[in-house]
């Protein structure tokens, strides 16, 4: 009888311990899925807000301090860069039936009425025009891949080099009248096509 009752206590011993060791186990593994989860929310929530911040800067760029670029053709590498980056939500309105109605407002305004369609409306009726006609090739795979990330680090490398050089000079670029405004818009474009191919290598 003692024998007995000495090997069921060293068996459930056993697996008391075994039980206890997985238990660990499981603790183990539940926080490492809960640290991974939380850093892996964080750098998509952290792309996804520098995407939203890179589509204002560029609209900045593009509407508000286009008077201050040197020639339109600094200006029209903006309208890539926001079909590119453009946040998902807001190009899915553009792209649906609201930017078909703008594009054909759009349209109609400079064919019938050039003299009432200011200048300063081209590319942003140009960009417009772009989301509802593109392919869903570029407009679906390309966006949302390295390519267009790509693309859009190669635009403003570009844009940054060409503003400092008609600034002459780095420093200028921040000191010159409206230097500040552009030269930070321009480092913010930058911003998100590096952190998004960070994260993509990674």
């Amino acid at each position: 009888m003692g024998k007995k009752s000495y090997i069921r206590m060293k068996t459930e011993q056993k697996a008391s311990e075994l039980i206890s060791a997985d238990l660990t186990q499981l603790r183990y593994a539940a926080k490492k899925l809960g640290t991974d989860a939380i850093n892996l929310c964080s750098l998509g929530l952290g792309t996804s807000l520098l995407e939203w911040v890179a589509s204002f800067a560029a609209i900045y760029l593009l509407i508000l301090d286009r008077t201050n670029w040197k020639t339109n053709v600094l200006t029209a590498l903006l309208i890539p860069y926001i079909f590119l980056s453009l946040p998902s939500l807001l190009f899915s309105i553009f792209r649906g039936e609201i930017g078909r109605w703008i594009a054909f407002v759009a349209v109609v305004l400079r064919l019938f009425f050039p003299r009432h369609f200011p200048d300063w409306l081209e590319l942003p009726g140009a960009l417009i025009l772009l989301m509802v006609v593109a392919p869903s090739l570029i407009a679906d795979t390309l966006r949302d891949s390295w390519v267009g990330v790509l693309i859009c680090l190669a635009i403003a490398c570009y844009l940054l080099q060409e503003h400092i050089r008609a600034s002459d000079g780095f420093r200028n670029s921040f000191t010159r009248a409206n230097g500040l405004s552009n030269s930070i818009g321009i480092i913010l474009l930058l911003v998100y096509p590096v952190w998004a191919l960070v994260l993509d290598i990674l």
